[in-house]
Formats: C-alpha cells, structure tokens, sequence
C-alpha cells in the first residue's frame, strides 16, 4: 500500500505506475483518494477546533462557579455539551472516510521498482541468466505421472474419489523422494544462516488482506466456513503475519526465516486444474524463505533469495533458468520479482518452479510493522522466495534424473536422506 502522503505530492507518478501496470480502470481512483484525504483533513482540521473550544469552555466552568456565576456556568456547560456534539459528528465522519481512503489505498498498485520491464502478461517477461546446460536425452520422456506410475508412486484416481480433482496420494519412493527434498531444503537454507520455523496453516482476514491484494485473494484462498479464518496458499502469509502491528527493534534487523508448510489453493482462472498431472493442485507441501529488513538492504536480500533457489536446484543437477516478471505480471503489492524455472527435457522448455518477490514496505504498511531506529520509527521491508514447491520440483527432478532404462539417479546432496539409495529402480 502507497503511503497516502506520497501519493498527495506525487499524483503523476501513481498515475503513470497505473499505467505501466495496465490498470488504466484504476486512474480515477488517485482523484478520488485525493478528494477524500483533502476532506478529511479539512474534517480533521475543524475537529482540532472544536476540541480546543470545548477545552476552553470546560476550563470557564470552574472559574465562574468560583465566582459564583452559576447562570453563567450552565450557559458554558451547555456550550461544552454542544462543542462535543459537534465533536463526537466530526470524529464519526473521520473514521468513515478513512475507511474509504484505506479501501481506495489498498487496490491502488505498489510503485515498480525502474528496472522492471514494462509488459502486459508474463508473455513480457524477460530472460535473465540460465544455470546449468539444459539437455535433451537421446530417448523418449514420458509423462511425469508415467513415470510416477512406474514406481507405483502416485494413485490419482483414488484421490478424485476422495477429494477431487487437484488431489493425489503419493506413495513408496516417490513419497519418500517428496519428502526428502523438503528436508534437503530446511537443511539447506539452515546452513545458510535461516531460522526455521513451523507456522499456523490458518490465518485471519486481517492477515490476508495485509499480505497479499483482494484479486490474489479471491482467486487462492478457502476460508473456514463460520470462522474468522483462511488456509494459507503459502507460509510466507503467515509468516509474515508473524510480525503483525509490532516495533521490531532495528539492531535485530534483518529477520531471515525460512518455514514449512502445506498449501491450499482454489487455482481458479485460466489455468484450471490438470486431471492427470502434478503440475497445478489443490494442496501441495511447500519450503518458503521470508526476510524483513531495512529498506536500504532490500534489494541486497532479493539478489540472495533468488539466487539461493537457483543454488539449491543446481545442487541437485537440475539446470534452470532466472526469469524477470513485467509489470502486467506484477501483484499490486510487488515492487520486483523474478521467477526461477526449471528445465524439462520433455516439453523441451523451462516451467516455473519459485518465484522471489521483494515488496517493499507494502505488507508493513498494511500490517503496520515498523522498525524503532535512530532517527525514529519506520516501516520495515519484507521479501519472499520459495525455496522448493513439491510436487511439481519433483516434475524437474524426475525428467532431469531419468536413465534410459527407467531408473532415477539420485544425486549425491539428496541421497542421505533417501537412506543413502543412489538408483531408484522402477517397480513395473
């Protein structure tokens, strides 16, 4: 969320970040929020008055029943009485239009950092680096439910009768393939110096609505039916939530966590759910990176969290590529992003696998997590990375491990967590 007093001075800057976002149907609301704030600070203005008279008038009383001008008292006891009439009005009609002011604030677009590139839809997006040679083997790739299959690892038609489309039961060594790179994960960021932590899976609307803009919303999460509670679609909501209306002491800054979760996501839109893949799911497990710092280090943290994925994923040979979001392919809240994507030697083309965000002070805002510095108070920073998403790392895992002869080479960082197994042999 902008800071209402930037916006004030700067209204053509807001207005042309609109329209490198595409959001053209949103200019009238910079107008709008500027009419409203000048009313309410003009309201605001008059109750400031109205408050010093009632003071002045209530100070009166005492002295003139002193004296005692006790008709005089009651005529200013009266006054007193209507000044906070007046009052009580004008602080009613404060609190309306902020509500408006915050509402209007809260669907205006963050401002992008310079160096986005400006495009529509992630068609825009640009090519950073690639890591790793991406390779095409001299045999057929099946399939990543195939191969799945072969290893007896995957039941989806048990799980549509269960749950539905979106669902999958994982079993043997593909489930325990899944759960070996959400340990190799933790472990990795650990050893990178991140806290690890375990969040609640559930969260309230005020947390929602401070971590992430209503159309994300709409479009991802469930929320608990008679509750003031929503499923997390990622545990950097929750862990951000973490930090909700505090004031972080700056010599602690910054905070690097990194926490497992699984994840619940509605995936409505244009992509839809696949029937017979991993790929785009209801429910997925999730190891995610989050830091809140200074302003003046944020883009030094957005550099190492992307880089960190990129790290983890050339540890397991899988070769990928850093790709960097357009505007149009922006949320409201991010300032910058960069997708990590991972080869597939089956399609022959990069899928996306992570995707690092650097916000700015939006979700502080929003949240109110300020930081007590030197100079006084201010809002923190917050960026976020996916470290690794399974099931759909295991897509890139599978087709870049894959032998000619069906079996899957484990590397060397992953397999002491797989019991020290180097060659996963198929079962059919």
């Amino acid at each position: 969320m902008i800071d209402i007093k930037f916006l004030r001075e700067n209204p053509d800057v807001v207005r042309e970040n609109i329209k490198k976002k595409f959001q053209d149907q949103k200019l009238p609301l910079v107008d709008e929020v500027i009419a409203l704030d000048a009313e309410s600070r003009a309201n605001k203005q008059a109750a400031d008055a109205l408050r010093a008279e009632r003071n002045k008038y209530s100070k009166q009383i005492g002295a003139l029943m002193g004296q005692g001008k006790k008709d005089e008292a009651e005529q200013m006891k009266r006054l007193v009485t209507e000044k906070s009439d007046e009052l009580a009005a004008r602080e009613e009609k404060e609190t309306e239009l902020q509500e408006k002011i915050r509402k209007i604030m809260m669907v205006i677009p963050n401002i992008i950092d310079p160096s986005v590139p400006i495009g529509e839809d992630d068609s825009k997006n640009v090519e950073v680096q690639r890591y790793g040679e991406p390779l095409v083997p001299d045999f057929e790739i099946p399939y990543h439910t195939e191969i799945m299959e072969r290893f007896c690892g995957i039941d989806l038609d048990s799980a549509r009768k269960v749950a539905g489309n979106g669902f999958y039961y994982l079993m043997g060594d593909i489930a325990r393939l899944h759960s070996a790179v959400l340990a190799y994960a933790r472990d990795f960021m650990i050893n990178r110096g991140f806290t690890y932590c375990v969040p609640p899976f559930m969260i309230r609307s005020e947390v929602v609505t401070g971590v992430m803009s209503f159309a994300e919303m709409d479009s991802m999460m469930y929320k608990i039916e008679g509750e003031d509670l929503y499923l997390i679609g990622t545990s950097e909501h929750s862990m951000i939530g973490k930090f909700i209306d505090t004031i972080l002491p700056e010599e602690e800054l910054p905070y690097t966590l990194t926490s497992y979760s699984p994840c619940f996501r509605k995936e409505k839109g244009a992509h839809g759910i696949e029937e017979r893949g991993v790929y785009r799911i209801h429910q997925f497990e999730k190891q995610e990176m989050i830091v809140v710092c200074k302003p003046e280090e944020s883009k030094m943290w957005f550099d190492k969290l992307w880089q960190n994925t990129v790290d983890l994923f050339r540890s397991l040979d899988i070769p990928v590529r850093t790709l960097e979001c357009c505007s149009g392919d922006l949320a409201d809240l991010k300032v910058k992003s960069v997708d990590v994507e991972a080869w597939s030697p089956r399609q022959k083309k990069y899928f996306e696998v992570g995707s690092c965000s650097n916000l700015g002070d939006a979700q502080a805002r929003r949240l109110k997590i300020r930081v007590n510095g030197k100079n006084g108070k201010y809002f923190a920073h917050t960026l976020n990375n996916t470290v690794v998403a399974p099931p759909r790392m295991l897509i890139a895992f599978l087709e870049n491990n894959l032998q000619s002869d069906f079996t899957v080479r484990v590397p060397e960082a992953l397999r002491p967590y797989m019991g020290g197994t180097e060659l996963l042999t198929p079962k059919k």
